[in-house]
C-alpha cells in the first residue's frame, strides 16, 4: 500500500514521517511525580518494543521530574500539556524530547508563541493534539465534529507556521471511529506534517482493541498514519502489544512472533484452545519475528501449519510437526507443547 507522503521530524533519535517505519508509542499511567515508578514502567514498555512514551504533566513538580526520568530511560519522552502553557516551558527546560499541546485548552496566541519560541530554540517538535472531547470554545458548532477538529488543527498549524516553526505532528482523535477516520482523511490532504493516529478512550482491552484495530487499521490501509497509539484502559504494555499486532496484520512492521491458530470446532480431537493459549504465553518471551501455527484438525491444519516457520497440526492423540513447510516428525499428545517450543527455540 502506498503511504501518504509526509514531512519527517525527529523526536530524540526517532524519525516520524517521511517514509520512516510507523512508530509505536504509549503513555505512562503512573504519577509522573513518582520518578521511580515512572522509570520502571517506561523500562517495561521499552522491553516490549515501545519507541516513544508520553507522560502527563499536571503541575510544576511533574514537569521538573522529566529531567530525572530521562536519565533512567532509553526512549524519547513527550510531555503532555494541558491548560497551563508554563508547564510546557518547564518541561522543555527539563529536557522533554517533544510536547503535546491541545488547542482546545491552550489557544491564546501569546501563550502558544512563548512555547513555540522555546521549542524552536531547542529543536523540539510539537504535536497539535486535537480531541473531540475538548474542542476550542470558538469552534463553529454548525460544522460536524470532524470538521471542527480539522479546523482547530489547521488554525494552530497556521499560528505555528507564522512563527517560523515546522517541527509539527498532528492528531485528531475521537471515540467514534467514523468521525476519527473522516477527520484524518480530510486533514491528510490539507497539510504536509506527519500524523499520529489512534482512537481515544477506546475502552478496556476486550472492546478497545477491536475499536482501535478497526479505526487505526482502516487509516493505515489507506496510507494514513506515521505513528500510532492504542489507547486502552489497561497497563500500557497492552497498548504496545496491540499496536504491533495491528501493524503485523497489515505487514507494515514485524515485531515478535505471529501466532496462527485455528478457532477449534467439533472436528478437533484435542483441546486446541488450551494448547494455543499455552503457546501464546511462551511466545510472549520471544522478540524475533517468527510465525508459529497451532492447528486442530486435518481440514486446514496441515496446509496452514506448513506455511509457518514452525507448525503443529493435531489429530486424536497425535500431531505432525512442521518446520519451514517440511514434516519433521509425528508427536504424541503429551509432547505437543514441549516439542513445538523446542523447535521454536532452535529456529
Amino acid at each position: 500500500m502506498k503511504r501518504r507522503a509526509s514531512r519527517p521530524i525527529k523526536i530524540g533519535e526517532v524519525t516520524i514521517g517521511g517514509g520512516a517505519p510507523i512508530v509505536v508509542q504509549s503513555m505512562t499511567k503512573t504519577d509522573t511525580r513518582d520518578i521511580k515508578s515512572t522509570i520502571e514502567q517506561i523500562k517495561e514498555l521499552e522491553g516490549c518494543g515501545c519507541e516513544l512514551v508520553r507522560a502527563a504533566v499536571p503541575d510544576a513538580k511533574a514537569a521538573r521530574a522529566i529531567s530525572a526520568i530521562k536519565k533512567g530511560i532509553s526512549i524519547p519522552i513527550i510531555a503532555d500539556i494541558h491548560f497551563d502553557y508554563r508547564l510546557a516551558l518547564m518541561a522543555l527546560e527539563a529536557g522533554a524530547d517533544g510536547l503535546r499541546l491541545n488547542p482546545g485548552n491552550i489557544s491564546d496566541p501569546e501563550k502558544v508563541t512563548a512555547v513555540v519560541k522555546a521549542a524552536r530554540e531547542r529543536s523540539v517538535p510539537i504535536r497539535i493534539g486535537v480531541n473531540a472531547g475538548s474542542l476550542p470554545k470558538t469552534a463553529n458548532r454548525q460544522l460536524t465534529v470532524s470538521q471542527q477538529m480539522v479546523e482547530a488543527a489547521l488554525q494552530q498549524i497556521r499560528l505555528l507556521e507564522s512563527l517560523d516553526f515546522d517541527l509539527i505532528k498532528v492528531s485528531l482523535k475521537a471515540f467514534d471511529v467514523p468521525t476519527t477516520i473522516e477527520a484524518y482523511r480530510d486533514i491528510a490532504q490539507k497539510m504536509p506534517y506527519p500524523l499520529h493516529i489512534g482512537i481515544t478512550e477506546a475502552g478496556t482491552p476486550k472492546r478497545g482493541v477491536i475499536r482501535s484495530a478497526v479505526g487505526i487499521g482502516i487509516l493505515l490501509s489507506q496510507g494514513i498514519g506515521d505513528t500510532i497509539r492504542v489507547s486502552l484502559t489497561a497497563h500500557p504494555r497492552e497498548e504496545v502489544i496491540a499496536a504491533y499486532e495491528i501493524l503485523k496484520s497489515l505487514d507494515m512492521r514485524q515485531h515478535g512472533p505471529i501466532l496462527v491458530s485455528c478457532p477449534s470446532c467439533g472436528r478437533a480431537e484435542v483441546d486446541i484452545i488450551e494448547l494455543a493459549e499455552q503457546v501464546e504465553e511462551k511466545l510472549e518471551k520471544i522478540d524475533r519475528p517468527i510465525k508459529v501455527a497451532v492447528m486442530g484438525c486435518v481440514v486446514n491444519g496441515p496446509g496452514e501449519a506448513k506455511y509457518a516457520d514452525i507448525g503443529i497440526a493435531c489429530g486424536k492423540g497425535r500431531a505432525v510437526l512442521f518446520k519451514k513447510g517440511k514434516k519433521l516428525r509425528t508427536l504424541q499428545e503429551k509432547d505437543f507443547l514441549t516439542a513445538l517450543m523446542a523447535e521454536v527455540g532452535r529456529l
